[in-house]
Formats: C-alpha cells, sequence, structure tokens
C-alpha cells in the first residue's frame, strides 16, 4: 500500500481537473434522465480514459524532450504552435465555467438562492488573486498542487459517498414512472467528453517530467494512470446513483441548471447537513479544476512556443496567469449582463472540433515512431486503446460542430 501511494501523484492532477464541475452536474443529469444506464458508458469512458493517460504519461517519460518540442523537432514550430494555440484559447475560454461553479459552491453552501452581482464579482477578484500570488510565491509549485489535488480528491470522495449512501438508505418520496418521450442525448454526450478529457491527459506527459520520472519509472507511470483515473470513474459513477436514486422516474422533473441546483435539489431529502457536504463536494470540485486547468493551457502555450515547460520557468507561469484572468473576465461579463459571453463559448465550442482530435492525434503520432524501439517502445494494448478514443474524440467533434452550427444559424 505505501509503495503504491507512492506511485500515485501525476494522474491524480489529471484526474482532479477532469472531476470538476462539468462532470459532477453532467453526471447528475444523465442519472436524472437515463438512470444506471450511464453506468456502462462511465466505465467505457474510463477504459479511453486511462489508455490515453497511461500512452502520455509513457511519452513523457520516454522522450528526453516535451511533447510540443518533439512535433516542433518532427512537424515544424508552426504545428505546435497551433496545437498550443488551440488549446489555449479552448482553456482560457472553458475556465470561465470554473469560475461560474466556484460561485454556485459558495451559494449551494451558503444555503441562499443567490449573491448579489457585486459580492459574486468580489468573490471572483479575491479568489483569482489568491490563486495568482501562489503561482508566483510557491517555491516547488508541482509538489504544492499535486499535495493539495490529492486533499480535494478526498474531500470529493468523502462528499459523494456519503450522499450516495444516504440516498439510497432514506425512501423514496415518490413511485418511479418510465419516461414517456425519448431523453436528450446531450448529457450522455457530454458525461462522455468530461470523463474522457484529452486535454486533461496530454498534460500528463508534462507532469511525469515535474515529478522527476524517467524509463525505470514507467510501471510507476503505468500505476499512477490506473489508480488516479479509476478512482475519477468511480467518484463519476457515485454522482451518476446518487442522481438516479434521487431523481430518475419523478413525475414532476427538477431541472438541474447548475451545479449548485444539484445541491439545493437534495435538500428536500436530505436535510440541511447532506446538502452541504454535497456542496462542499461541488466547491471542491471546482477549486481542483480551477488551478490545473490554467496550468494546462499555460503550460503547453509556452511549450508550443518553445518558452520552456517546467513550472519553475516564468512563462509557463505568466500565461496560465494570462489563462485566469481571461477565464474570470468572461465569467465576469456574464454575470453582469447574461448572454454576453454567447460568442465566446461558441468560439470555444468550435476550437473543440479541432482541438480535441488534434490532441490525441498527436499522442498516436509520438508514440508510433519508429525510433521507439526496445524499452521505449509504447506497447500495442496502449496504442489501440489510444486508437478508438481518437475515433471518440472525432465523434464527439463531429456532434460539437453539428451543435455550433445550429447555435450559429438560430
Amino acid at each position: 500500500m505505501k509503495r503504491l501511494l507512492k506511485s500515485i501523484g501525476p494522474a491524480i492532477i489529471v484526474a482532479a481537473v477532469v472531476l470538476g464541475p462539468g462532470s459532477i452536474l453532467t453526471s447528475s443529469k444523465v442519472g436524472a434522465t437515463f438512470g444506471m444506464m450511464g453506468v456502462p458508458v462511465v466505465l467505457v469512458a474510463a477504459i479511453l480514459m486511462i489508455a490515453m493517460v497511461a500512452l502520455s504519461a509513457r511519452l513523457g517519460l520516454v522522450y528526453e524532450n516535451s511533447l510540443c518540442d518533439e512535433l516542433a523537432d518532427r512537424l515544424g514550430r508552426s504545428v505546435a504552435v497551433a496545437i498550443g494555440a488551440i488549446l489555449f484559447t479552448l482553456i482560457a475560454l472553458f475556465q470561465s465555467s470554473n469560475n461560474l461553479a466556484l460561485i454556485g459552491g459558495v451559494e449551494a453552501l451558503l444555503g441562499k438562492g443567490g449573491l448579489s452581482t457585486a459580492v459574486q464579482l468580489g468573490v471572483l477578484l479575491v479568489f483569482n488573486g489568491c490563486i495568482v500570488a501562489c503561482l508566483y510565491l510557491l517555491r516547488n509549485l508541482y509538489r504544492s498542487v499535486e499535495g493539495l489535488m490529492k486533499i480535494l480528491i478526498g474531500l470529493m470522495s468523502i462528499a459523494f459517498l456519503i450522499n450516495l449512501f444516504v440516498s439510497f438508505s432514506a425512501p423514496r418520496e415518490f413511485v418511479p414512472v418510465e419516461a414517456t418521450e425519448a431523453p436528450d442525448l446531450l448529457p450522455l454526450l457530454g458525461m462522455i467528453g468530461t470523463t474522457f478529457s484529452v486535454a486533461g491527459a496530454f498534460y500528463q506527459a508534462y507532469l511525469v517530467k515535474e515529478k522527476g520520472w524517467g524509463l525505470g519509472d514507467a510501471r510507476k507511470g503505468l500505476i499512477d494512470s490506473t489508480v488516479s483515473i479509476s478512482v475519477l470513474g468511480l467518484m463519476t459513477v457515485a454522482i451518476l446513483l446518487t442522481a438516479n436514486r434521487v431523481f430518475y422516474g419523478n413525475p414532476e422533473p427538477v431541472v438541474l441548471g447548475s451545479v449548485g441546483d444539484v445541491a439545493l435539489q437534495l435538500e428536500p431529502l436530505f436535510g440541511s447537513k447532506a446538502r452541504i457536504v454535497f456542496a462542499g463536494g461541488i466547491l471542491a470540485g471546482a477549486l481542483s479544476s480551477f488551478l490545473v486547468n490554467a496550468l494546462i493551457g499555460g503550460t503547453v502555450m509556452s511549450d508550443s512556443l518553445g518558452r520552456g515547460s517546467r513550472l519553475d520557468q516564468p512563462w509557463p507561469v505568466h500565461l496560465t496567469t494570462t489563462c485566469l484572468l481571461v477565464g474570470m473576465g468572461v465569467a465576469m461579463m456574464a454575470l453582469a449582463r447574461e448572454g454576453s459571453v454567447v460568442l465566446l463559448i461558441t468560439i470555444a465550442q468550435a476550437l473543440t472540433v479541432l482541438g480535441i482530435p488534434a490532441l490525441a492525434a498527436a499522442l498516436i503520432y509520438l508514440g508510433t515512431r519508429p525510433d521507439l524501439t526496445g524499452e521505449r517502445k509504447v506497447p500495442r494494448w496502449m496504442l489501440a486503446l489510444a486508437c478508438v478514443g481518437f475515433l471518440v474524440a472525432c465523434g464527439l467533434a463531429c456532434l460539437t460542430a453539428v451543435k455550433v452550427y445550429e447555435k450559429l444559424a438560430g
């Protein structure tokens, strides 16, 4: 057990960013509308995520240079910059959802219908300011982030498991009825996309280098990927089962518009204490995703420009700060004027069409180079599952393209 715990580190950071507010909300919606049908979907997505994270970790161990430097050497710097720019813009714009989830978690924790706009903006300013200060003041940023993510994942695990136990120990207040209309597939697709996060997997190659692992730590990398992403999958299943027990088959369906809504909707059945526990899990998810999401965008962008890929270098920190500020700015616009960020979110969704399959293709490309021989060779099962994941990413991208087109046409 001690050896196992020492092997866990980089991928727990990936799990922390993936198990964010988006995953919590979509899993709750799937449990409420699809019931137990969502469980096998989560398991398949988790298996594909394990393979993609394990592949990225392997590449971080076998290559001396970073991923973007390797792409620049083999395909040209312009290819690396294109991937970095798409990923940075996508993450910077979607960072706004983490800011809004932070507000939702605070409101759910307080049990209020909503805070004033001035208070909401103040919370975002203070929190983002504290994060930026930590980025520049912490001496060993990676070790601090890894330790914090382990704590937050632990808090989320405890919170969601407690609510799962409470939901099944309490009797239902309604008799489940069969749905007469076909459920909306968007939450199910969203859950696949939030569980199988290629952007998070791509960052794993950078994290193993931050950890100081080399080729001799390949087994640790596989254990780390398997255990950490399995925890992610189990937590997603726990959230889904809780929502299934509480909401599925309700003759008077509730609208789960935000992560705060999920916590507040549980209060009539669970009571204020369980609502606080669930809100605490939501808040931990928002905080964990908040920082690591920005680190992914800042680090990969810096690396693509040839400015460094380590957290003890200035440019990754500068660009991470930029990512945080853009996300905060977009969230403030959304809070101050509803509907003002629709175009920006549409742009982010459009970039997903190009960005996510491109990241998966880059990992597979680097994993199939002929110079990877002997101990450096990537296992075939890992590449096979990664190829399946690439096809899934392409399918999700196509569906996103249709969604963006409908939004623009409307």
